[in-house]
């Protein structure tokens, strides 16, 4: 039997507004960022691509979206306008050895392996060393991923696809400029006006269907100016920004740095590096790691050269264990950071409310006293800047709970600060002995317990 011939990619051709992204990849490029509007074939033109490069070099290669429900859903589930699985269009079952449902992977008889995951789990897909990765969504995707893939990427010569829409000015939108700027990267940012693919009429039919002015913005022109739809604090961070409020604020050695935590129990922990100076509440740093035992946190603390003040940790820090070869016998991260030199009395340990809402609405009350350092905070704004409730596809509304993913984390963090730290009057006093910093000064503070973390 001849063996079947097929041409790739099979049975699609890029549109007139792809083509560019099409033609600059297929000429041998490492870095793209495609911001186009919805329903402009984002993932479609992405996938096809990678099936070609599958067969033009062997090796592994990922399609990635902020979760792993979402790409089984968006992706592995999908049916195009054709009624074909997507995978099947972009992968024909001619060219597979082998598809995992359970992995959604596709093993291709050349010998290159395709799976789509969700890069919520970027680290669980260790030793792959892939060779094309493709971010879909990435602007509501954990940045961080990409900082993990990266060195990757650059040490086997692969290459980098980002499709999104807008998500305010987020790591996205740096993102974007970044490679506006880099004349080594692809570029480009396609609304309606460039690809005439939505009509006027359609817009008006998504306006009578209950989208609103400041989403048909985000979704259909690409704009980078308002905050996602469901975000948290989206406004709070825009009013921050226009505000000034988000600036250059380097470490105040006059005053005492305090720290807010969100501890990870088997994934990330948050930390916030706060200064009160005058009226301002600064936030001058922000850090988190998964994976980590407490060593390693007070080491990064040790090794910013802060004078410290008071470190506040949630309610179920005397239960939570960081286990690791330096805590064999399985101590509760309070007691872990006593045993590396931080004092009790410097601990706070904020207290758990029933209602998740109290601590956000809290938190959203006292924004406006909020200052951030742009370059210190980046990683903790861009995870304000994501928090977000989720969508009930039922009901067709945001739900009450927000959604537990990277930003989450910082979000838990940042709220011990609204519900528990409130400042006194008074001025600055040398008091006891330096806790991890060679000297120390504390400031007199009313400690007022009462946080949440109801349901996590």
């Amino acid at each position: 039997m001849a063996d079947t011939q097929l041409e790739l990619p099979s049975d699609w051709d890029p549109r007139k507004h792809q083509r560019k992204l099409w033609s600059y990849m297929n000429g041998g490029g490492k870095r793209a960022v495609a911001v186009w509007h919805r329903r402009a074939g984002k993932d479609s033109t992405a996938l096809n691509w990678t099936a070609v490069a599958a067969h033009q070099r062997v090796g592994t290669y990922w399609h990635l979206l902020p979760e792993a429900a979402q790409a089984r859903k968006a992706v592995w589930e999908a049916m195009d306008k054709q009624g074909r699985r997507v995978i099947d269009q972009v992968f024909p079952k001619a060219l597979r050895s082998s598809t995992r449902n359970d992995e959604m992977s596709i093993r291709l008889k050349n010998g290159s392996m395709w799976q789509l995951a969700g890069s919520d789990n970027y680290d669980s897909l260790v030793g792959s060393n892939p060779v094309g990765v493709v971010f879909s969504e990435f602007s509501i995707a954990n940045p961080a991923a990409w900082e993990y893939i990266r060195p990757i990427l650059m040490e086997n010569g692969g290459w980098a696809i980002f499709i999104y829409t807008p998500r305010g000015r987020n790591h996205g939108y740096k993102l974007f400029e970044t490679a506006r700027k880099n004349p080594g990267w692809f570029s480009e940012l396609l609304t309606v006006d460039d690809t005439f693919l939505i009509t006027p009429e359609q817009l008006q039919q998504e306006r009578d269907d209950g989208m609103d002015d400041d989403m048909i913005a985000q979704e259909f022109f690409c704009s980078w100016e308002g905050s996602r739809v469901g975000a948290i604090f989206g406004k709070q961070i825009a009013a921050a920004r226009s505000s000034g409020r988000i600036t250059s604020l380097p470490y105040d050695r006059r005053f005492p740095v305090n720290t807010f935590w969100d501890i990870g129990h088997g994934d990330a922990t948050a930390i916030w590096f706060h200064q009160l100076v005058g009226a301002q509440d600064r936030f001058i740093k922000s850090y988190s790691a998964s994976g980590e035992d407490v060593t390693h946190y007070v080491a990064y603390l040790q090794a910013q050269g802060y004078v410290y003040g008071r470190h506040f940790l949630p309610h179920d820090a005397k239960n939570i264990t960081l286990a690791s070869a330096s805590n064999p016998k399985g101590a509760n991260v309070w007691d872990q950071l006593k045993g590396l030199g931080i004092a009790e009395n410097d601990l706070v340990k904020v207290d758990r409310t029933p209602d998740l809402w109290v601590g956000i609405n809290a938190t959203r009350s006292r924004f406006e006293t909020a200052w951030f350092d742009e370059a210190g905070c980046e990683k903790g704004l861009d995870a304000l800047t994501s928090y977000h409730k989720k969508w009930d596809e039922v009901r067709q509304c945001y739900a009450d709970a927000p959604v537990k993913d990277w930003s989450s984390h910082y979000a838990d963090a940042f709220r011990q600060w609204a519900q528990a730290y409130t400042p006194t009057a008074g001025t600055m006093t040398f008091t006891r002995a330096p806790a991890i910093a060679p000297a120390r000064m504390t400031q007199p503070t009313m400690i007022t317990v009462g946080s949440t973390r109801a349901g996590y």
